[in-house]
């Protein structure tokens, strides 16, 4: 039996170690300040006691200011699985954040309270992000309890603050703890996925998220000519963005889903509240998602003249404000973290994962942009921030027999 199978068999013996440690970490609500909590000190706090004694430490802390949660800062864990060389390690990025469980009514159990039934684990926060957590876990303890040692550094971080930005958590740890990270340093994120394990995101589409803001003369509804009408106005601009854009900005990238650039007109704020007025301002957002390969101020300049050629036409002013824009490099379809995760998936679950791209954005980005190659992979049935959410038990098990590949 060769040194893998050895620790693939151990794995496979943790079953009942993973789900007690998804049963801790279910039990403790680590919400962000945003979602009413006092974010993720007591869940971190847990993890941290959890793994200390089960030998895998020290376990280091990266806090990040945040003067509404009572500790005044959010944690930012990392544990270090020493490798035959420091440079270029390997890491799996969790994170420790849940969202409410909403309605309760929708729940057939306690949100907080583990519960196993057919061979899926269910609880808030037991797909979205503990799975992917617990499988680092214990991909990183099979080479502890073990006795081997990876050729390269194997780190886990379970950072703060995903669900509703990174602002305290990669975002600032990345900022405000450069010497954290190396050159030649790769990620795993396992944070989204297929229900098959054949999905690898190496790329996301840039967010771009636009207010409009037309302005005209409101009057009443039997002398329109005294006035100008800004829906009007504001209903013809809606028309052109979305008749123009994805005409004149059409390229296309394959490994997205749609594998075009999209721009959609979403949001309309009230106006006036009687039907005899005719409305002096009308409020509509958009959001884009556009492909890497596509000039966003390009795209800027074209939404502006649009704007302008309706305040001709319709005596209006229109004001144009972004309240997002985000941007991500890609990671190369050929680098060789894709090809090891190719490998490992193709070995665990026995099929052939592909690479795309998705039009949501990920913390994968910040990663992305200071350079390091990063994927974004798991095995989840997409229950993420569902009433009932859940987790398959087999998939937390073969996902760490993947990270055990990649990083051992």
């Amino acid at each position: 039996m060769s040194d893998t199978e050895k620790l693939f068999d151990w794995i496979d013996s943790q079953r009942g170690g993973m789900i007690g440690l998804q049963k801790l970490l279910t039990g403790i609500p680590a919400l962000a300040p945003e979602s009413g909590g006092e974010g993720e000190d007591k869940k971190a706090a847990a993890l941290k006691a959890w793994l200390e004694q089960q030998g895998l430490g020290p376990v280091e802390n990266y806090p990040v200011k945040d003067e509404r949660v009572p500790s005044g800062a959010r944690p930012n864990l990392v544990v270090t699985v020493p490798g035959k060389e420091s440079s270029g390690a390997f890491w799996v990025m969790s994170h420790l954040d849940v969202v409410p469980p909403g309605d309760l009514s929708g729940w057939a159990t306690d949100p907080y309270t583990l519960t196993e039934k057919d061979g899926k684990l269910y609880g808030r926060g037991t797909e979205d992000n503990q799975q992917g957590l617990v499988s680092s876990v214990f991909a990183a303890l099979a080479l502890v309890k073990n006795g081997v040692t990876p050729p390269r550094d194997f780190r886990l971080l379970f950072a703060a603050d995903e669900e509703v930005g990174s602002t305290y958590g990669i975002e600032a740890v990345l900022r405000e703890h450069p010497g954290l990270f190396h050159t030649g340093d790769s990620f795993l994120v396992p944070d989204s996925g297929r229900p098959d394990g054949s999905m690898i995101e190496i790329a996301e589409k840039t967010i771009l998220w636009l207010r409009f803001s037309v302005e005209g003369k409101q009057c009443h509804g039997s002398m329109p000519h005294l006035g100008s009408n800004a829906f009007v106005a504001g209903s013809a601009l809606v028309l052109r963005l979305a008749e123009t854009l994805p005409e004149k900005f059409s390229r296309e990238d394959p490994i997205f889903e749609p594998p075009y650039s999209t721009f959609c007109p979403t949001r309309k704020e009230a106006n006036v509240p009687n039907v005899n007025t005719i409305p002096g301002l009308d409020v509509f957002w958009m959001d884009c998602r556009i492909l890497p390969s596509e000039n966003v101020n390009d795209i800027l300049e074209q939404i502006d003249s649009l704007g302008r050629a309706v305040e001709a036409q319709y005596k209006v002013k229109v004001k144009r404000e972004v309240f997002q824009r985000k941007s991500s490099k890609p990671t190369s379809a050929d680098c060789a973290l894709v090809g090891r995760l190719k490998n490992a998936v193709n070995r665990v679950y026995g099929v052939e994962a592909c690479v795309k791209g998705v039009g949501g954005g990920t913390v994968g980005a910040y990663l992305r942009n200071a350079g390091y190659d990063t994927v974004i992979w798991s095995t989840i049935e997409e229950t993420c921030h569902m009433p009932n959410e859940y987790c398959v038990v087999k998939n937390m098990v073969n996902d760490a027999k993947v990270m055990l590949l990649l990083g051992g």
